[in-house]
């Protein structure tokens, strides 16, 4: 009967479904058995489950051809499961490639990671699972991407620093740092430069990067060579590049006012040298109080600008002293202010072969001056007193005075280049008690400098002056009338006049002493008319 039959196809066609439908389950979950074989099995019983619908002609032809349909399915799942093994070991090889020399170089072995620990590792991880299809998949594919590769039993265990980015610096950090930023290099360029290259930009400074993840990047440059003490976060310039920027700096101001640089820097050098032992006692004093170091390294130094650029000082004769012995050196005066005795100081020790120094013999108004009187006794000068005169002369030592005293100094200018009466003549007469040579010293150009118009007496008495002059400058300008006026200057040094024949005993003569002051005195005047007319302008 048509429908007892088609019900009994029904049923039978069900029941052969259910027992497939075990039968791949019991597979799948039996150990040993591959995934593709279970894939191939649930595969083949979906399509046995696809006949639902369809009629019973339809089913039972499907049912009979279900054995070749098994071994095409089981076929097909394992083609595709094999291609889904290969295809993650091929991006896994492909990522490992892509992260390079760089991965490699970061990459660090993990301390205390033994053969004993790797083997462990390999163990727990090529271990299938048995109540996990997927996880067992997942373990063959591992072991598919990684053939060929050396195990973990002989390979030690190996992690990955977190990268650190390098740091960029901007221009202001470089222009405040002061050093020359390197350039910026991929890893991969740096592996294909040459070595030249890498020789080439070993010596550039690189600034530091110090990186507070995720903060941004603090910069700092590197510890430089030769760096005084500086801050934490940067450098300062140590003490020899200071000292080579000043030294720079003035060679270049010497050449801009026309200077010889060279000159300029060995001045520099002695004052620097002078600086320290004055700081550390190295000098020595007479029993004048003369410093010979501080009269050679600061006192002509500060007074040759004046000679040499301002007065423009010609000095004649210089041969006439001699180069070693005492003498006795009689000049006239003038001037106002006394720069005459201290250009004759310069010049002697400047243009005489020996450098002699010239210690003068000053009134007491300058000694008891506070600060010129110190600076006078430690440049050579001493009291215009016999005793001390005689006692230099008989030492050997190159003397100066100046007769006319503060009568030659501030006389008006109506009476220039007239000398005045050279006292009674205590210089002829220490000269006569030691023996050594007068030396006639004519000086053209000192009465210019500050040319007295006029004399406030009442004023000089007040402040106990010999005398308080006033000048084309002074005090109309104020300070600026200090200032000397740029006449030139002739200093001529005349044949010595000998005493030594004369004896001792001629100092107690008095008319013998006038002679040789006269004498001296019209010697001294006679030269001085005869510079001046060889003197072609005052200033020039």
């Amino acid at each position: 009967m048509p429908g007892p039959t088609r019900k009994s196809a029904v049923k039978k066609a069900t029941t052969s479904r259910a027992a497939a439908t075990r039968t791949s389950a019991a597979k799948a979950a039996t150990p040993g058995k591959s995934a593709a074989e279970a894939g191939a099995t649930k595969k083949a019983a979906t399509k046995a489950g696809g006949t639902k619908k369809a009629g019973v002609t339809k089913k039972a032809a499907t049912a009979k051809k279900a054995p070749a349909a098994k071994a095409s399915a089981a076929t097909s799942g394992a083609g595709r499961a094999s291609r889904g093994a290969t295809r993650p070991g091929a991006l896994a090889a492909g990522a490992a490639r892509a992260s390079g020399e760089r991965a490699r170089r970061r990459s660090t072995p993990l301390l205390g990671a033994g053969p004993a620990e790797a083997r462990a590792t390999s163990a727990s991880t090529s271990t299938p699972r048995d109540d996990d299809a997927t996880t067992t998949t997942a373990t063959t594919t591992t072991a598919t991407a990684t053939e060929g590769a050396p195990t973990a039993a002989t390979t030690p265990a190996k992690h990955r620093p977190r990268p650190v980015a390098k740091a960029v610096p901007s221009t202001k950090a470089v222009a405040r740092s002061g050093v020359r930023a390197p350039r910026a290099t991929t890893s991969r360029r740096r592996s294909r430069g040459s070595s030249a290259a890498r020789a080439q930009d070993a010596p550039v400074r690189v600034l530091t990067a110090v990186r507070d993840e995720p903060d941004e990047q603090a910069f700092r440059p590197g510890p430089q060579p030769g760096a005084g003490a500086a801050g934490a976060g940067g450098t300062g310039p140590g003490v020899e590049e200071l000292l080579t920027a000043g030294v720079s700096a003035i060679r270049m101001a010497a050449e801009g006012a026309g200077l010889s640089p060279d000159d300029v820097e060995r001045h520099l050098a002695a004052m620097l040298a002078f600086v320290r032992r004055r700081l550390t006692g190295d000098y020595t004093v007479d029993d004048f109080g003369f410093d010979r170091d501080f009269t050679e390294h600061f006192y002509l130094p500060v007074l040759r600008p004046l000679y040499r650029r301002w007065f423009r000082v010609e000095v004649r004769g210089v041969e006439n002293i001699p180069s070693e012995g005492g003498a006795l050196v009689v000049a006239n005066h003038s001037g106002t202010i006394a720069m005459d005795s201290l250009m004759t100081q310069v010049a002697v020790h400047d243009e005489h072969p020996a450098h002699r120094h010239l210690r003068m013999l000053g009134a007491d108004l300058v000694f008891q001056t506070p600060v010129i009187g110190n600076v006078a006794r430690k440049s050579g000068s001493t009291l215009a007193a016999n005793p001390d005169a005689e006692r230099l002369l008989a030492s050997g030592e190159l003397c100066g005075v100046w007769p006319e005293g503060f009568k030659g100094v501030g006389k008006p200018f109506s009476e220039r280049y007239k000398l005045q009466r050279f006292g009674r003549g205590g210089f002829v007469s220490a000269a006569l008690r030691t023996g050594v040579p007068i030396i006639p010293c004519s000086i053209v150009g000192a009465e210019e400098i500050y040319p007295i118009l006029g004399n406030v007496k009442t004023v000089a008495r007040l402040l106990g002056a010999p005398y308080a002059p006033i000048t084309p400058t002074w005090p109309l300008l104020g300070p600026l009338g200090l200032v000397p006026l740029p006449s030139k200057w002739i200093i001529e040094f005349g044949a010595p006049v000998a005493t030594a024949d004369l004896g001792p005993s001629a100092a107690d003569d008095p008319m013998l002493v006038f002679d040789l002051t006269d004498q001296v005195r019209e010697t001294i005047q006679q030269t001085l008319y005869s510079l001046l007319m060889q003197r072609r302008s005052v200033f020039f």
